[in-house]
């Protein structure tokens, strides 16, 4: 039912086809890009769009399209890696939290807790000091405080359905604790993790962006959309196709998830999910 549902809903299915193109740009940049995102002296410098260069070129004379699409590959990468990271580790910690609760709750709580306080800028310094600025440094600094958003949703999602009947009857049949957690209370949260992922996502995406754009996150050469940004910024008055360009993916992939994310928490409702039993 609730795929006719996701089927019918314009918003849903729109939003998903501008993603999945996206998805397809990125994947297939090498085939695709007319140049490397590296190569220089390609086309005259700081051309607005002309014939052979649809969006114009840098200062070094690079292809701003080609490194747009290669820019799609590192900044998706980032927002999915961290998310799937983020849910993994959050969906872990909170479902222990919350189904054992006690000191348990107490003590993974108090670790959420202090990486909730701990400054994304004071973290994107410290990682990309000691691991440099890379994809690495980024997803460790994005990943370390994204995760507690999902550990409290999880948490408190395993709370309520912790004292539902299936759960109750899978204690009386003798199942672990680890097999009623994993196996049949957390399937039946898939409806709100899904919709948490698909609004983290593009926080994350953005969250590089940003750290790329005030000179903290990925350098050149490399061409996310935050680094072609800021290459873009210092110019902005005189060549604004620079910032235009990178800015209006980074919009459209943003409005895209945050769609996503509306029609699915429109569709999927988390309470009926909740209330499900383990035969279900």
């Amino acid at each position: 039912m609730n795929s006719r549902k996701l089927l019918k809903n314009k918003l849903f299915v729109i939003s998903s086809a501008v993603l999945l193109i996206l998805c397809i740009l990125a994947l297939l940049a090498p085939l695709i890009a007319p140049y490397e995102y590296d190569a220089v002296s390609v086309g005259p410098n700081l051309s607005p769009p002309i014939k052979g260069f649809i969006m114009g070129t840098d200062v070094l004379g690079r292809d701003l399209f080609s490194r747009i699409l290669y820019g799609a590959r590192l900044s998706l990468a980032v927002g999915f890696c961290t998310a799937i990271f983020a849910l993994v580790l959050g969906t872990a910690t909170g479902a222990i939290a919350g189904y054992f609760g006690g000191k348990w709750d107490k003590i993974l709580m108090s670790i959420v807790d202090i990486f909730y306080i701990l400054p994304m800028l004071l973290l994107a310094i410290l990682f990309t000091l000691i691991f440099g600025r890379g994809f690495f440094g980024i997803f460790l600094a994005i990943g370390a405080t994204t995760w507690v958003t999902q550990a409290r949703l999880v948490r408190a999602l395993v709370m309520q359905a912790r004292g539902l009947p299936y759960v109750e009857a899978g204690r009386a049949i003798g199942l672990t604790h680890m097999s009623i957690i994993f196996k049949h209370i957390l399937p039946n949260l898939i409806g709100p993790m899904v919709v948490s992922l698909t609004f983290q996502i593009p926080n994350n995406i953005l969250t590089e962006s940003f750290l790329s754009f005030v000179g903290l996150g990925l350098q050149p050469p490399y061409s996310s959309w935050g680094t072609l940004a800021n290459e873009g910024f210092r110019g902005v008055l005189s060549y604004p196709h620079l910032m235009i360009f990178p800015g209006l993916a980074l919009f459209i992939t943003m409005l895209a998830f945050n769609f996503l994310g509306d029609s699915l928490r429109d569709i999927l409702d988390p309470k009926s999910s909740v209330g499900s039993s383990i035969g279900s």
